[in-house]
């Protein structure tokens, strides 16, 4: 009741938590900034490309959607598609035209409550999804820390552009080590770790300062340092963030690209749209559920609305000349875990992404990479903590399994395959516990009940026929579906074969019967 309470508070006054969402909108923009051009690259699409659908996300998306937490941008999901894409149609004008149309088909998909989809994935695979993130964002960063930037930012796959993959880039960026993004990261992270230290909660001034925000001032004062008294320690320009520049607004807005609609009778274009929108309303739903599950508020957010936001979204930012976009783990937990309550934060970090490209983009390529792996690494930590496996290993197999399928097939693979497996294997034991439960049985010297639950579909008929051959000759044997509310045809043939033979086996079958029984082989008075 007072998490309740709290969370229709945060709804009424989106406002009156500003001392919460605007240092969070902070971190979530210095966390989006370096992802929004590293899918960009990946992607082979313009860099500012990324940059549009990083505010048309915050601006946009979140200002439509219902959901407190979560936050839209650029997603490293897609980036295959997206490059596919691009090669397949020719110009990056023609790909814009297919994101609007994807918007379109995701408003659609929308108003036909297509979100009920998000209801049917296994938490045991949105908890291992989450930590699968967590820990492919510190394997990753890993090199962006010790100064080797070569993998694009915001590239999740395990086979990476260079040719390497997750961990062998490890151990090559052994080889390029730079000292100076090495000292700026490991201060950096040392820094991140001491500011969650019971101290500095305690201080509630130095509490309202957002420890990342320290972490790249410091970072920028530190590479100036370097520059005047250790020339040999300086990160230099290609380790640093790398926004395009415009010299007056008439350049910033030559950087905005329009759709080709002379294209859009190119059925190509159709097949890439229709791709988009599946697979980026996929990767939205499951990042809502996982969202959601860590919002310590447990809203829930409406799932059709969702929909049709990123629809929106899609299409505002292909008008524009932005890439496809969904709703982003790795942004989305960083809301949560800078404690950001609603979703002024995630308008916030938008509105921050437009001006600071607009205005300020010198003062932002000041900024080490190595300063923003060290922000992620503490973030992958928060969503990939020991604590969770022990959670998963102390629920039993059947949800430890696909909890860690799920971290191994997204760690191999990438997102999308990764997740699709994972839920194959959570539905598998779904189906399997569905099994065992629907058909109950208890015996005592020779007397059996069988009862049967609420719905017993025809994928319980091989359990249910098991069951009533394993009972031996010359026993009692009770059946009670008086309560169940659907019973499969497969079901009851079983059952009347059973009942017809029991006599051959001299088994006393009694159906328990009651008048408010849905179905017609157990209803009526028993005798």
């Amino acid at each position: 009741m007072e998490r309740a309470a709290m969370s229709n508070h945060l709804e009424k006054g989106l406002f009156s938590n500003l001392r919460s969402d605007i240092p969070s909108g902070l971190v979530v923009f210095l966390v989006a900034l370096p992802l929004c051009l590293g899918i960009a690259l990946a992607s082979g699409a313009p860099l500012f490309s990324g940059l549009i659908t990083g505010f048309v996300g915050g601006i946009v998306v979140a200002s439509v959607s219902k959901s407190a937490l979560s936050v839209s941008g650029p997603a490293a999901g897609l980036t295959a598609i997206v490059l596919a894409a691009l090669e397949d149609l020719g110009r990056f004008e023609i790909f814009l035209l297919a994101v609007v149309l994807a918007g379109m088909i995701q408003i659609a998909l929308g108003f036909l409550k297509a979100g009920l989809i998000g209801n049917f994935f296994p938490s045991s695979v949105i908890r291992g999804m989450l930590a699968a993130i967590g820990l492919i964002l510190i394997l990753k960063q890993i090199p962006h820390a010790f100064g080797y930037d070569a993998a694009p930012e915001g590239e999740l796959s395990f086979v990476q552009p260079d040719g390497r993959n997750t961990f062998s880039g490890i151990f090559y960026a052994l080889n390029y080590i730079s000292l100076g993004s090495l000292i700026i990261s490991s201060v950096s992270l040392f820094l991140l770790i001491f500011w969650e230290s019971s101290w500095i909660q305690k201080k509630q001034s130095l509490k309202l300062i957002p420890a990342p925000l320290i972490v790249v001032l410091l970072a920028i004062g530190m590479n100036e340092i370097f520059r005047t008294g250790f020339p040999e320690l300086v990160i230099t320009a290609e380790h640093l963030v790398s926004l395009p520049v415009a010299d007056d607004l008439v350049s910033f807005i030559s950087f905005f690209t329009a759709p080709d609609f002379s294209q859009i009778l190119n059925p190509e274009v159709y097949v890439v749209a229709v791709t988009i929108a599946i697979v980026a309303s996929l990767e939205t739903l499951l990042s809502i559920d996982a969202i959601d599950k860590l919002d310590p508020y447990k809203r829930i957010t409406p799932l059709n609305r969702e929909l049709k936001a990123q629809g929106l979204g899609n299409l505002i930012a292909g008008m524009l000349g932005g890439l496809p976009l969904t709703s982003v783990i790795v942004r989305s937990s960083a809301n949560v875990s800078s404690g950001g309550k609603t979703k002024v934060s995630a308008i916030f970090h938008g509105i921050l992404l437009l001006l600071t490209v607009a205005f300020v983009p010198n003062l932002l390529n000041l900024i080490p990479l190595s300063a923003l792996a060290a922000i992620l690494l503490m973030i992958g930590y928060k969503l990939t903590k020991p604590v969770l496996f022990i959670e998963a290993y102390k629920k039993g197999y059947d949800q430890l399994l696909p909890f860690v399928i799920t971290i191994l097939a997204i760690l191999f693979s990438n997102l999308l395959v990764g997740i699709l497996i994972g839920i194959v294997v959570g539905l598998f034991f779904v189906l399997r516990t569905n099994f065992h439960q629907a058909v109950f049985t208890v015996h005592d010297n020779g007397n059996y009940l069988i009862k049967l639950t609420k719905d017993v579909s025809f994928l319980n008929k091989a359990v249910l026929r098991k069951t009533l051959e394993s009972i031996p000759n010359n026993s009692y044997v009770i059946i009670d579906g008086s309560r169940s509310t659907f019973i499969d045809n497969d079901i009851v043939e079983t059952l009347e074969d059973f009942v017809s033979t029991s006599q051959n086996r001299n088994i006393t079958v009694e159906l328990k019967q009651s008048v408010a029984a849905a179905h017609p082989l157990f209803k009526g008075y028993n005798t």
